[in-house]
C-alpha cells in the first residue's frame, strides 16, 4: 500500500523526528523506516498568497496496509498545523 501526503509549516528535520519517536529508525535524511513502514520524505518551499512562503513537507508511506494507516494517522496528529 502507499498513501502520500503534503504537510505546510513543519521541517524536512521535524517530519524525521516525528517518524522515529513513532518507532522508525533513519536510514539517511529522506527516508525513515518502521515496523511494516517506510517513509520517504521530500520539501520544497511554497507560496501563500503575495508575499508568505512556507516550508511543504511531501511523505509517501509505504508497505504493509495496516502499519502504513497507523503510523499515518499518528503522524498526522503530530504534524498538524493551526492556522490563524
Amino acid at each position: 500500500m502507499q498513501r502520500e501526503r503534503a504537510y505546510r509549516g513543519i521541517s524536512l528535520r521535524l517530519a524525521r523526528e516525528y517518524l522515529e519517536r513513532l518507532g522508525g529508525d533513519s536510514t539517511d535524511e529522506s527516508l525513515v523506516t518502521g515496523d511494516g513502514w517506510r517513509a520517504t520524505l521530500s520539501a520544497e518551499t511554497v507560496s501563500v498568497g503575495p508575499s508568505l512562503e512556507l516550508t511543504e513537507v511531501t511523505v509517501v508511506f509505504e508497505g504493509e496496509a495496516a502499519a502504513v494507516e497507523a503510523v499515518l494517522e499518528r503522524f498526522s496528529q503530530k504534524a498538524m498545523r493551526a492556522g490563524g
